[in-house]
């Protein structure tokens, strides 16, 4: 299987067994992608990376030794994994064909991964689901990439509160009274963070506490990803 994973990497444009070639495709009843920058690998009954392209092992900065074997979830950033692992076990136990998502993925010393993530059950001639064919396309950053969250800049559990509070279209006046503090110390509270985060209202300061992961993606009401509390 080593050797399987390693010609791939060789070849980064090359598709796993699972997903057909983009000039067979017009024949397949699989849905239609634009293939390039795309992150290809292909995942056993047990969510574990059986196969990988090149450009999946570059965008996520490691090697095929590092994926191979590797759960897929463990590339997932904690924010979005137990949403991406909900997905995946539908597709394994037959429920549904294919979903689409956002995924904000791990990778060591360098910025989170975002993209959409595509996931693709493959099935036997018996119909059973035999594969997972996860395809991710990387966002094209418009500007530096930043490191997801500096020690520095984690939020204290009050701070978490209220920015779960804020994400969750509560009023200032209702915060206050749920977290015992007055409407001037919850306006406090969202001014530092909007600061902190250079973020010029609160609907910004939301879109970029889940784009750097530290609001959990695909859960209700919104919670702060424990490792982003001091």
């Amino acid at each position: 299987m080593n050797t399987r994973v390693d010609s791939l990497v060789e070849r980064p444009a090359a598709v796993p067994h699972g997903l057909p070639a983009v000039a067979e495709r017009q024949n397949q009843n699989v849905p239609a992608f634009d293939m390039s920058d795309v992150c290809i690998a292909n995942l056993g009954p047990d969510l574990r990376v059986i196969e990988a392209n090149g450009d999946f092992l570059r965008q996520l900065g490691r090697t095929a030794s590092d994926v191979f074997g590797q759960s897929f979830v463990d590339f997932v950033h904690p924010s979005a994994k137990q949403f991406t692992l909900q997905q995946l076990a539908r597709l394994n136990e037959g429920r549904r064909d294919r979903f689409s998502a956002r995924l904000v993925g791990v990778r060591p010393a360098q910025p989170v991964l975002s993209g959409g993530l595509t996931g693709i059950a493959v099935r036997s001639q018996s119909g059973q689901v035999t594969t997972i064919v996860v395809l991710i396309k990387p966002d094209r950053a418009t500007e530096a990439p930043r490191p997801a969250i500096e020690k520095t800049k984690l939020l204290s559990e009050l701070d978490a509160k209220v920015l779960e509070g804020v994400a969750a279209g509560i009023s200032t006046v209702q915060l206050a009274s749920k977290l015992y503090l007055s409407r001037q110390g919850i306006e406090y509270h969202v001014g530092a963070m909007l600061r902190q985060f250079k973020s010029p209202n609160r609907s910004a300061l939301v879109s970029k506490a889940y784009s750097q992961g530290i609001l959990c993606i695909g859960q209700w009401p919104p919670k702060v990803t424990p490792q982003y509390i001091r």
